[in-house]
């Protein structure tokens, strides 16, 4: 048997994943990344001495990592430094603050203390995502090629435990009745760049799989996972070339045969890994004519997460601030009303601050700070928001927000070092499709089988990974779909290879 030859265009966290473990069983496995580092939104982002992730920042569902490094042959604490966040993180509402334990006694005591009354319906939403978890789970584990795949056996034990016509919102309330605790459950919904109104029910297996399973933060931040993931790679054989652009994936009668990089060269494979945007590589890297289904036009009609607007700020003073703080708007439910609307940013906005300084010294020069801020915005679909004239007023007012709500007054005076990422940013810089930075939104008629195929459908020899795919946004995700299609290609050409995910 030959050894197969691949092609994996972008260093993400998913081409990363697949490029390892298919360099690992045999396969001769050559990554082309546009940027001069990996990682994708995953990348570090550097401001002199201070340091920040540009993307993920929560590390969930750490054994989803820990395995595919087993797989590639490494332990991943060969590599990684992690420290588990205990309590996980703070949310800050307009008249209280909670610290979220992933410690289910200290959990309960929190919500007694505040939420008298509520101790029962805490108990039941830990023994029904239990629940939900366990037979939901193996579902996200397994490609969805096939109509029939939907009767598998896994699937049909989990329909009972999908919530369908109930929103997040609603799956919630139905444990607590007082709001401000149920959308401290709820709020994770951002990770899928969606409206826990409008999120499906099933998704509250986000917040249980924190508090069952933990939160972590890596070492140098969690851009650390994606040049661990390459230096993996590169263990087994793997070429990975920086500052390369890949113009277009080469088709030949339905099949993908290579790439065309930017200058020109044209390189041959018997596979093609796409870990680019998938509204940018269905758009940009495919001649046109090519794809039927995925056409601009079809594009256009989809549905998309939102987006958001990133400060990352070099501050030359240290804060009294949680390692991850949630601040949720006063209005909260009109401030995501706001961005779901198209409006850009409420008036009235949530954000989240990461301060990793107090359990990492790595990132910002002793005595400093390296504090990133996001907030949720409006993609670029359907609306014709100056985001490039509007970007200084909306920083100021953010800051301003920033500083009194979690009671920084000095914080404007001490920016050192500072960069804005706008929506329009993330889709001319970054190639994310209407700046949508959490990829197609996580609606029942975007799931499973109606999601983008990781055998792309379209294309034969082609395989797709990242959020964009199945089984969707979020990095233990995104690193299920670099093992799926991974394991996909291993079985069509006949390699075999040992995986704790047997589903795919």
């Amino acid at each position: 048997m030959s050894t197969p030859k691949v092609i994996v265009v972008g260093a993400g966290p998913g081409g990363l994943t697949a490029a390892m473990l298919l360099a690992r069983r045999g396969c001769a496995v050559t990554v082309y990344e546009k940027n001069n580092q990996v990682g994708g939104r995953n990348q570090a982002l550097r401001l002199g001495d201070y340091k920040f992730d540009t993307g993920p920042t929560f590390l969930m569902l750490k054994q989803v990592l820990d395995e595919v490094f087993e797989e590639a042959g490494r332990p991943v604490t060969d590599y990684l430094t992690f420290y588990k966040l205990e309590p996980m993180y703070r949310l800050q509402y307009d008249d209280l603050t909670l610290d979220i334990s992933s410690n289910w006694e200290v959990m309960e005591q929190t919500v007694r203390k505040h939420f008298p009354g509520q101790e029962a319906g805490l108990r039941r939403y830990y023994a029904a995502e239990r629940r939900r978890f366990d037979k939901m789970y193996s579902c996200l584990q397994r490609p969805y090629s096939r109509l029939r795949d939907y009767a598998s056996p896994q699937i049909l034990r989990a329909y009972p435990y999908l919530s369908i016509g109930q929103s997040l919102m609603d799956v919630l309330c139905s444990y607590f009745s007082i709001e401000k605790l149920a959308l401290a459950f709820t709020f994770q919904a951002k990770y899928l760049g969606m409206s826990p109104w409008v999120c499906p029910g099933a998704f509250a297996i986000i917040s249980f799989i924190e508090h069952a399973f933990g939160m972590y933060h890596v070492r140098g931040g969690l851009s650390e996972i994606s040049e661990a993931m390459a230096r993996v790679a590169q263990e087994h054989g793997a070429t990975i070339h920086l500052n390369t652009t890949v113009k277009q994936v080469l088709v030949d009668h339905g099949r993908a045969v290579g790439v065309e990089l930017e200058n020109g060269e044209r390189v041959t494979a018997d596979d093609v890994v796409i870990n680019a945007d998938f509204g940018y590589a269905v758009t940009h890297l495919f001649a046109p004519g090519v794809l039927k289904r995925y056409t601009p036009a079809a594009m256009a009609r989809k549905k998309y997460s939102c987006s958001i607007f990133m400060l990352y700020l070099g501050v030359k003073r240290t804060y009294p601030l949680a390692h991850h703080t949630i601040v949720f708007a006063k209005d909260y439910h009109a401030s995501v009303r706001d961005v779901f609307q198209g409006h850009g940013i409420s008036s009235d906005v949530s954000f989240y601050v990461r301060n990793a300084d107090v359990t990492d010294p790595t990132l910002a020069p002793d005595g400093h700070s390296a504090l990133y801020v996001l907030v949720p915005a409006s993609n670029l679909i359907g609306n014709s928001i100056d985001w490039e004239g509007e970007k200084l007023a909306l920083r100021a007012r953010i800051l301003q927000q920033v500083m009194a709500r979690l009671d920084l007054p000095d914080l404007e005076q001490n920016i050192v070092a500072e960069h804005i990422i706008t929506p329009l940013d993330w889709q001319n810089n970054y190639h994310v499709y209407g700046g949508a930075v959490f990829n197609l939104a996580h609606s029942l008629d975007q799931m499973l089988y109606l999601r983008p195929h990781n055998q792309f459908e379209e294309v034969r020899n082609c395989y797709l990974v990242g959020g964009g795919t199945h089984p969707g946004s979020g990095l233990p995700t995104i690193y299920e779909s670099g093992r799926i299609a991974a394991n996909l290609l291993c079985r069509s050409h006949g390699i075999q290879f040992e995986s704790r995910n047997v589903h795919s």
